[in-house]
């Protein structure tokens, strides 16, 4: 690329930066989200927030202004108007605005990314994703290219086009797609296709954990079931969610408990036992360490937050 269409790059993209926070901010004039249709989830936010825990399934999101980070496990993932988040298995993350004011708001979205669609893109596209790496991790940050700028703002601009929404939106989520798999992220994106590699193992014991959260955890058994030996398993799974089992576990139980004493009002105790914890004091011990205060303290200022 010469210098002068890098130049009208550059202005290109930051015409569609300003045109996105535009778009944003007539929809969402408030602090809130907004769900556009289902998978496609608008933010808007006036001051930093507090962290958010939830279990999230596979996404890509952007941010039209602010900075916003991501926590699995450890590990942070920072995004804002230049770099795009993506995470292509369920996942316990932890979410927080960190860079918003009333003046320069947090302005984001989120696409949810629906694995048959997935896979008829890249089955489509002929650009089949990189074999053998088995330990790509399921969560990235990648750089916004004007190409997938371009798309992102097409879908946001269908808000004020409810009668081309039907007929577009399925086709701009496939470029953005299209764009992810061109764009480096193929080999992450395979993890959303049910093929019969160890990240697709991963995937599915993923969601038998999900499901049974409140079991014991019998590593030797899911193994078994995946044909897996249990220090491949331990190995692949963490490469691939960055946490063990057991810690990914304990998240989901944690984060369904926080629900329990929240949405039903069960006491710590109870809503521990629900779980899967059998003891009181070990489940206030992970619940603080995970949300910052024990959970009498913690649900008391949720509900505190939510009378505001």
């Amino acid at each position: 690329m010469n210098q002068k269409d890098s130049k009208r790059e550059v202005q290109r993209m930051q015409i569609n930066r300003e045109e996105l926070v535009e778009r944003i901010a007539h929809r969402l004039p408030e602090d809130g989200i907004l769900d556009v249709f289902p998978g496609f989830r608008l933010a808007r936010s006036s001051k930093p927030t507090g962290p958010i825990h939830a279990v999230y399934q596979p996404a890509f999101c952007f941010v039209a202004q602010g900075r916003k980070q991501a926590m699995l496990g450890e590990e942070v993932f920072w995004y804002d108007p230049g770099h795009y988040l993506i995470y292509t298995v369920d996942l316990p993350l932890t979410f927080q605005v960190k860079e918003a004011s009333p003046e320069l708001p947090y302005l984001g979205f989120r696409l949810n990314l629906d694995p048959s669609l997935v896979a008829s893109v890249i089955m489509e596209s002929g650009l089949e994703p990189q074999k053998g790496n088995t330990t790509m991790k399921a969560m990235d940050v990648g750089k916004m290219d004007s190409q997938l700028l371009d798309a992102a703002v097409r879908l946001v601009q269908l808000l004020d086009a409810p009668n081309e929404r039907q007929v577009l939106a399925p086709l701009i989520i496939r470029e953005i797609v299209f764009r992810l798999l061109a764009g480096g992220q193929g080999a992450r994106l395979n993890h959303l296709l049910v093929a019969g590699v160890d990240t697709q193992r991963i995937s599915k014991a993923i969601g038998h954990l999900r499901a049974h959260f409140d079991e014991p955890l019998k590593i030797e058994n899911i193994a078994r079931q995946l044909g897996m030996s249990v220090s491949g398993f331990h190995h692949h799974f963490k490469s691939v969610t960055a946490m063990s089992p057991l810690q990914f576990q304990k998240q989901i139980r944690l984060q369904e408990a926080r629900r329990l004493m929240l949405g039903e009002d069960l006491d710590a105790a109870s809503a521990g036992f629900r779980v899967g914890y059998e003891d009181p004091a070990y489940f206030s011990r992970d619940y603080k360490k995970l949300f910052g205060a024990p959970p009498q303290r913690d649900i008391a200022r949720l509900r505190s937050n939510l009378e505001l």
